[in-house]
């Protein structure tokens, strides 16, 4: 019965774009802290005007009793019938502040201002809507997983103009917001050399030898160079070939390159990293995930395609 009750309040009656007008059904209002303070000053200042008999103590209360029934009228109005439309919401990664756009349209001649809007108390953004314009706003949630977002409801609140009570409705939107793996920044694996042909040429790839360097986590068992480790293991850790020159080469980004001791998520942020690495150094690189293979390409839709497929990756 409770949540039927909350369905019928709270619900957004829309498909998710379309605007949403607040009328009264979809308002309430409250005395703030301040509100029931001045009720009781106002109670203890009659108590003492009946007793001394003050016409003026008299004409004072209920002066100062009429001006906060108005200030109850005008926070009430100052969100009755504002009309919001939901917007696209950009791409974040873990971690990272989700953004869920909102306009928030007037067609009063009177400013709309002082009007919060949070679904976590410490992410509380301020709007202010001037006469017959609109303007854009986004209310804040912390994206802690990767994946879909969806948008939990929204208060939107305000207080204006005597601070004396509190007026809120409670939106929900259809909304939500595509969520990156958080990338860790690991070197990228080696690349493979191809050429004209397409075939593969060695480990690497590359056709001369440039030298060594030390292994780092996120490099591949299978690109160690095991002989030259072992002739001085005790003193430093196992080393990768390096090659320079010889073929074309293309970045393969897999899921077997990750370390397995590794849980899913920490995999994926490897893998996450790598792609913005690659990116970054403007590398034609493919991406090799569990029933799922993206062929080699660069660029900014590429690297979009990649992020978006980790996000949803079912490994």
């Amino acid at each position: 019965m409770l949540a039927r009750l909350k369905q019928h309040l709270f619900r957004w009656r829309s498909d998710g774009t379309a605007p949403f007008r607040l009328g009264q059904r979809r308002i309430f209002i409250l005395p703030t802290r301040a509100g029931v303070l001045f009720a009781l000053a106002l109670l203890v200042m009659l108590i003492g005007a009946i007793n001394y008999n003050l016409a003026l103590g008299h004409a004072l209360v209920f002066l100062l009793a009429g001006l906060g029934l108005a200030g109850m009228v005008h926070t009430f109005r100052n969100i009755y019938g504002l009309q919001i439309s939901p917007g696209r919401c950009e791409p974040v990664f873990a971690g990272e502040i989700a953004r869920f756009p909102l306009q928030l349209t007037n067609d009063r001649t009177t400013p709309r201002v002082a009007l919060t809007l949070a679904v976590e108390p410490a992410l509380t953004v301020t709007a202010a809507v001037n006469a017959e314009t609109s303007t854009k706003t986004a209310v804040l949630l912390t994206a802690n997983q990767r994946g879909w977002l969806p948008l939990p409801r929204v208060r939107l609140a305000t207080e204006f103009p005597l601070g004396l009570f509190n007026a809120w409705s409670y939106l929900q939107p259809e909304m939500r917001c595509l969520v990156y793996p958080k990338p860790a920044m690991t070197p990228l694996p080696l690349p493979v050399a191809t050429d004209l042909t397409g075939q593969q040429h060695g480990e690497g790839g590359q056709e001369d030898f440039a030298g060594f360097r030390d292994r780092q986590p996120a490099d591949s068992p299978r690109h160690v160079a095991w002989k030259a480790s072992a002739r001085n293991i005790a003193d430093r850790p196992l080393l990768i070939k390096q090659f320079a020159g010889g073929a074309s080469s293309e970045l393969r980004l897999h899921w077997q390159d990750t370390d397995a001791h590794l849980d899913t998520e920490q995999r994926l942020s490897l893998l996450t990293g790598w792609v913005m690495a690659a990116d970054a150094a403007g590398s034609a690189y493919g991406l090799s995930l569990p029933g799922l293979e993206v062929a080699v390409a660069s660029g900014p839709a590429h690297r979009l395609h990649c992020l978006e497929a980790l996000a949803l990756a079912t490994p």
